[in-house]
């Protein structure tokens, strides 16, 4: 390990990189030879869209960080995590578009802003009567879903919408979190406060299901990975909380005014990624409702901004004569068998992503030229493929196109405005303790 501040100098990096041993395993590595692929990326025209464009645009980002804390324990450390979201009024944005310029302060009165936030037990912190970060963090993570209220006038807490999504977890037991105490049990974790059954009887919290204490350091190091968990899972459970509290007052049919933007990939990674398959069938569920009341689908996009599918979707639009492979508006469904071959390599016969995904990937070039890498979710069996790139089983796959035309922006690189305004939001929430629901509502009576 280096001292504080000490890099290494060029030459022995140089040294390194030359070494005998570096270019033995360079040798022994696999190369991809572009003459021999047999998977070819065909750039296509969208459909057109099927309906008119979502007036409504919600945006869902989320960020989090570790800051160190005093309390008398060296290495002491919290963490942060925000989720916010962002209401885009997207019919307000064409009407201001009609005589530029556009005032920017009519401008910022097109979105409406919320940002929540928790604090979480990081390494050597502890509270109440526990003895192990690792406890505190596991209570500080039951009550975050426990006391975060979006809906206020009903009091529906997002323990509830994880609680559901629990119950279609596969049966089974994980290890009891209480090793540290010398605990070798097998515990089921149920939707609601139990004991571990040993003659200490410790609490188990339902959100012990996802496991995410097993990557919680508790005397040393970093975080950021539990917490990054905790923030990824945040977002998607807002998402389907969300939807689930429109079913409950029977707003489903007006989900065609509005679209569903999450940051990042429509997947859970890691220990938890039971939940997944989870969010899969729930969003099913709810979609079979949708469609029998607007004879459409719900638009739910997750949109990511790094990663391999980014990286790339840049390097696949770049030609050798410096032209672009993607012309502008057009698009690619990448398959499995493409993906294994072209970004990931695999020999699998599991499809890609069978685990942790509940959409596809989306390749798509908008019509002003930003590379967007989109995911759309499986809404329907049929849907749950990545056999073909045929995006016919999509009936909002043309719609969702226009969207992202409509969307892009140029402060940043292939960029759309709701996520870089919902990040924002995340990274610096000013407007804590604001509910999402209570907007979208006040909209939707607008209208």
């Amino acid at each position: 390990m280096p001292y504080e501040g000490e890099y290494a100098h060029y030459q022995p990096l140089k040294r390194i990189v030359e070494s005998e041993r570096v270019q033995q395993l360079l040798r022994r590595s696999r190369v991809l030879d572009t003459s021999t692929l047999t998977q070819q990326a065909m750039p296509k025209a969208p459909p057109a869209a099927c309906s008119m464009l979502p007036s409504l645009v919600l945006a869902i980002d989320g960020s989090h960080t570790e800051v160190e804390v005093r309390n008398g324990y060296p290495g002491a450390k919290i963490g942060y995590c925000s989720v916010a979201s962002v209401l885009l009024n997207l019919a307000e944005v064409e009407r201001l578009d009609v005589n530029r310029p556009v005032d920017p302060v009519d401008f910022r009165r097109t979105e409406d802003p919320s940002s929540d936030a928790s604090a979480l037990p990081g390494c050597n912190v502890i509270t109440r009567d526990h003895i192990s970060a690792k406890d505190s963090f596991r209570e500080a993570l039951f009550e975050l879903f426990h006391d975060a209220i979006v809906d206020e006038e009903d009091n529906t807490r997002l323990l509830a919408t994880y609680q559901a999504l629990l119950a279609f977890k596969p049966a089974g037991t994980i290890t009891c979190p209480y090793t540290h105490l010398g605990c070798n049990c097998e515990v089921s974790i149920g939707a609601n406060l139990s004991t571990c059954p040993c003659e200490r009887r410790k609490p188990l919290f339902p959100t012990d299901a996802l496991r995410i204490h097993e990557r919680f350091n508790d005397d040393s190091g970093s975080n950021e990975e539990a917490f990054g968990y905790v923030r990824s899972i945040w977002e998607h459970l807002l998402l389907i909380h969300l939807l689930r509290c429109f079913e409950q007052r029977n707003w489903l049919d007006r989900l065609g005014t509005i679209a569903f933007f999450l940051d990042g990939p429509l997947a859970i990674f890691g220990p938890p990624a039971w939940l997944s398959a989870a969010i899969s069938r729930e969003l099913q569920r709810l979609n079979t409702v949708v469609r029998a009341k607007t004879d459409n689908d719900m638009i739910i996009v997750g949109i990511e901004k790094t990663g391999n599918f980014v990286a790339h979707f840049e390097e696949l639009d770049k030609r050798e004569d410096g032209g672009q492979y993607f012309p502008n508006g057009s698009y690619y469904l990448p398959t499995d068998g493409y993906i294994k071959e072209r970004v990931i390599f695999s020999d699998s016969a599991k499809r890609y992503g069978a685990d942790t995904y509940f959409g596809r990937k989306v390749f798509y070039k908008t019509k002003s030229g930003a590379r967007i890498v989109a995911s759309i979710p499986f809404l329907t069996p049929e849907q749950d493929s990545l056999a073909s790139d045929d995006p016919t089983p999509y009936p909002q796959f043309g719609t969702i196109c226009a969207l992202l035309d409509k969307l892009v922006t140029s402060r940043f690189p292939n960029a759309l405005a709701p996520i870089v305004s919902a990040h924002a939001q995340a990274s610096i929430p000013l407007h804590l303790g604001q509910k999402v629901l209570r907007q979208l509502a006040q909209a939707l009576v607008r209208r």
